[in-house]
């Protein structure tokens, strides 16, 4: 199909995409929280004719567009979630859920892809399958709610495509892409890099003796004290990470403690390691945990480490890349793209996508201020939610026309971190522990256990 072809299939759906996107910007929510997006858009969805497969007890789900000829499955993705940021002019003032990533953008574009692509004649000349996914739980936020999520049983995964991915919705897949929204001076403005960092996720819980802090500290043991020697002891070990490794660790106290003349009793802490590839990871996270652990031993506190890998690293497939590069020239213009192989340190769980089938995950424009900040908004939708879609569809066309040769050959030259997807899983759940790391002995010895 022509480009002049995809753009008006879209262009008839304008209003459509954009009250979407008003719409889910004005009702926030965090991951697995997503229920009123959830419903918006699977309302929409079938409204256009769509059956759609639910997750159920969380919100997302898919639909699949059958072109009726053999050829790859392909899966596009857009994200729902919001994050909290209690200081920007329009988040939610009960919550401070705030979409301040774009990814409202985003299912804004996905909404209009299912609608131009359900025009006559729009899969003239495509073979295979395409899946449109509504996917959950991005950020990696609120890791308390989300862990207990899990120990319901209501969820395996604390991130979205990883939750996807162990409720089967990648079996079958060959490949996958999501566009994710981004700020930009230019209009249409289109970038992509090499990749990006993958990370665990850690729940800290320092566990100490509360007292009087100021009748009896002494029969005290000081949690928080015990969490500030960690995260000091933390920071000393950061010229110990390899800059090639792009490690970063930033934890976060969450609770610590009640009453000003109490002694903390108990002190939580969040925190990220991240890393430009699985190995810097768990080698890092063993030495963070060592100081954790070690910490807590110094002032006789206990401490458990609950860790999960939420993201694995991006790594954006070569000939999905440069495909990439070429329909986005001839969506927006060489003037308004950009590429790079560089790394970014950020994370998104499209990494755990990665590892399993070739994958990659641009960017375009549509917004101003800072990402994750109180000044983020979507000042240019037409960017981020219709030449999005547009841009969308035009890979598809690219990946599934002339017999699906190019995505055929991508298929082909792809070389899988993981041969499976349960070899995947498997390795995702063994960096996924939760120990109690300091037993203090009898004789006055210590054991400490951090790995």
């Amino acid at each position: 199909m022509s480009k002049e072809k995809i753009f008006a299939n879209v262009e008839k759906h304008r209003a459509l995409v954009l009250d979407a996107e008003r719409y889910i910007w004005a009702h926030p929510e965090t991951g697995y929280r997503e229920w009123q997006t959830h419903k918006y858009l699977a309302d929409a969805f079938r409204a256009l004719g769509y059956t759609i497969v639910e997750a159920g007890n969380i919100p997302g789900f898919y639909t699949d567009i059958d072109t009726g000829r053999e050829g790859p499955f392909v899966l596009v993705m857009g994200e729902m979630d919001s994050l909290i940021v209690h200081d920007h002019p329009e988040c939610n003032k009960d919550t401070g859920a705030v979409h301040s990533c774009g990814h409202h953008a985003q299912s804004a574009a996905l909404l209009g892809m299912a609608a131009a692509l359900s025009e006559k004649g729009a899969l003239d000349g495509l073979c295979g399958k395409i899946r449109l996914c509504a996917v959950p739980a991005e950020e990696g936020i609120e890791v308390e709610y989300r862990k207990e999520l899990k120990k319901q049983g209501v969820i395996k995964c604390i991130t979205g495509k990883g939750e996807i991915i162990r409720r089967g919705w990648l079996d079958g897949i060959d490949i996958a892409f999501m566009v994710h929204t981004c700020g930009s001076t230019k209009k249409d403005y289109i970038y992509c890099r090499g990749g990006s960092n993958g990370c665990i996720v850690k729940t800290i819980t320092y566990k100490g003796v509360s007292s009087h802090a100021g009748g009896s500290p002494w029969a005290g043991v000081n949690a928080l004290y015990a969490a500030n020697v960690g995260m000091t002891a933390i920071n000393a070990l950061r010229e110990t990470f390899r800059d090639t490794d792009q490690i970063r660790v930033h934890p976060i106290i969450t609770a610590g403690g009640t009453v000003v003349n109490a002694i903390p009793e108990t002190v939580k802490l969040e925190s990220y390691v991240r890393g430009a590839t699985t190995e810097a990871i768990e080698r890092e996270n063993k030495k963070v945990n060592r100081a954790i652990a070690a910490s807590a031993a110094a002032l006789g506190a206990r401490v458990t480490i609950d860790d999960e890998l939420a993201y694995a690293p991006l790594n954006n497939d070569p000939g999905m890349f440069e495909l990439l590069k070429e329909v986005a020239i001839n969506a927006v213009g060489e003037e308004n793209t950009s590429f790079s192989g560089i790394r970014g340190s950020g994370c998104t769980d499209m990494g755990d996508v990665s590892l399993i089938v070739p994958s990659i995950h641009p960017y375009i424009g549509g917004a101003t201020g800072t990402s994750h900040g109180a000044n983020y908004y979507i000042n240019d939708p037409e960017t981020a939610c219709l030449t999005s879609a547009k841009f969308q569809i035009m890979l598809l066309e690219a990946l599934l026309e002339n017999g699906a040769e190019k995505g055929k050959k991508i298929i082909a030259d792809f070389k899988p971190t993981f041969a499976s997807i349960k070899e995947y899983i498997d390795f995702a759940d063994s960096l996924s522990v939760e120990r109690d790391t300091v037993t203090y002995n009898e004789d006055g010895s210590i054991n400490i256990r951090y790995c």
